[in-house]
């Protein structure tokens, strides 16, 4: 057990464990009490963690959290089924099943492979069709990932009013339907999965470039996702092409997570990353992974999205990426999603192959751009693109914009840089010759994984 008064230490780690083993703990006991009283497993989980920033802060980490946090969360649930028991003066035995499983020790060694299920199980309750589709990813995203309705709302471009509703019409409805916490039929199985790995592609798209705290890099978020998303294509019923390109696509993503920041934490852009740091075991995983999708006729999203990761993963380096390549893939997934997003990440591959100009002009012919008015990258990239022209004035405009927009202080400061090498320099980066296309680089690469625009 840590040392007593350690605060700071406390309250990272109950920060950790209601990211993820809240989350579990939530799914294993929705399993035992059933869906209609998630809120009920939810608001014993909120008060277990609240207990642990407050005992643990006075007494020090418990040699195992997770264990600590399960037990006091089944001992609040116990005393919640006693107290309406008692409230609506049933028979003896009416809580007696949920009170033999809440009774038992927390953390025995099947616990890792229980919660593993019951988090699975629970995700494809949220998918059920009874529930309302814009409904289902945020309380997926809620309940079992942890994600608080500001980051919810970041992911769906949308307000936290918005996704605080869509969050209790969803209970309600739960509660109303009296769901089965199990996994679909076979016939319903593959409708719901689509759910499923959708919320896990937001899930790591989170730890990859969080939205809100002083952290790029979240990167317990991206394990978890890659973690769920293997379970998937493990399960026989789930082990669908699309399932294995989304594992890939994530490996991809995150064998360059640690090339990302430099030793001081400041965001490097694409062609400033050591590669040599980029993990070669996640990149030959995310390759087998992508042969095993490759089953089948039909092409996903996760497919090219997975298929631009690995032509990143694959140059030796940055100048020897396959742009045309990576532009081709775009135009596909564009066509296929229509999404401003896709077409914001494709601006910038035509801007590789074709020059700076011809990328502000893609910019341009976003419809709707009004979903990326209100993104800081959508306003980095236009002054990126405006500084390899030689327009100083406007690249610094395009960058304080992005900066007033920017959530994350890692972000904020890589766009002060960008400023002042503009006032400096006049133009950041070189410009090459013959095509006008500089050597620079945004601080992200497109392919990257960005949040998707509403359903």
């Amino acid at each position: 057990m840590s040392g007593p008064g350690d605060s700071d230490s406390a309250g990272a780690v109950a920060d950790h464990f209601f990211r993820h083993e809240g989350a579990k703990v939530v799914a294993t006991l929705t399993a035992h009490l059933g869906t209609h009283r998630l809120q009920l497993a939810e608001d014993v989980v909120q008060e277990a963690l609240l207990r642990a920033l407050q005992t643990w802060s006075y007494r020090g980490v418990p040699e195992n959290p997770a264990a600590w946090l399960t037990q006091v969360a089944k001992n609040l649930a116990l005393n919640a089924l006693q107290r309406e028991q008692r409230w609506n003066e049933k028979t003896d035995g009416i809580a007696a099943e949920h009170t033999r499983w809440l009774a038992a020790p927390a953390g025995g060694e099947d616990a890792p492979e229980t919660f593993a299920d019951d988090t699975l199980r629970l995700m494809f309750v949220c998918f059920h069709p009874g529930l309302a589709a814009e409904s289902q990813t945020a309380l997926a995203l809620r309940t079992l990932c942890g994600f608080s309705p500001a980051e919810i709302a970041a992911a769906f471009l949308t307000s936290e009013a918005a996704i605080a509703k869509r969050l209790v019409r969803a209970r309600q409805r739960i509660r109303e339907l009296a769901l089965p916490f199990a996994v679909p039929d076979a016939a319903e199985l593959s409708a719901r999965l689509e759910g499923v790995l959708h919320t896990l592609y937001l899930l790591f798209n989170e730890g990859y470039k969080a939205s809100v705290g002083d952290r790029l890099v979240r990167t317990e978020l991206c394990q978890e996702a890659i973690r769920l998303v293997t379970l998937v294509t493990e399960h026989p019923a789930t082990r669908e092409p699309r399932a294995h390109a989304l594992l890939a696509l994530l490996l991809f993503n995150a064998a360059r997570l640690d090339a990302r920041t430099d030793d001081a934490g400041n965001l490097l852009r694409l062609d400033e990353q050591d590669r040599t740091a980029w993990d070669p075991a996640l990149i030959r995983r995310g390759i087998a992974c992508l042969h095993c999708a490759s089953q089948g006729d039909v092409v996903s999203v996760y497919h090219l999205e997975a298929a631009i990761a690995a032509t990143h993963c694959l140059a030796a380096e940055a100048a020897s990426t396959d742009w045309p390549r990576i532009l081709e893939l775009y135009d596909r997934l564009l066509a296929l999603t229509g999404s401003p997003v896709t077409a914001m990440n494709r601006a910038v591959a035509v801007a590789r192959v074709h020059g700076p100009q011809p990328g502000l002009a893609a910019l341009d012919d976003i419809r709707p751009r009004s979903v990326l008015e209100g993104n800081h990258l959508y306003h980095a990239t236009r002054g990126t693109f405006a500084a390899e022209l030689g327009q100083t004035v406007a690249a610094v405009a395009h960058f304080r914009q992005a900066a007033t927009l920017a959530l994350l202080p890692v972000e904020r400061d890589f766009l002060a840089r960008r400023i002042a090498e503009c006032e400096a320099a006049g133009v950041p980066g070189e410009i090459s010759a013959g095509d006008g296309r500089r050597r620079g680089g945004l601080p992200w690469k497109a392919g990257q994984i960005r949040p998707v625009s509403p359903p």
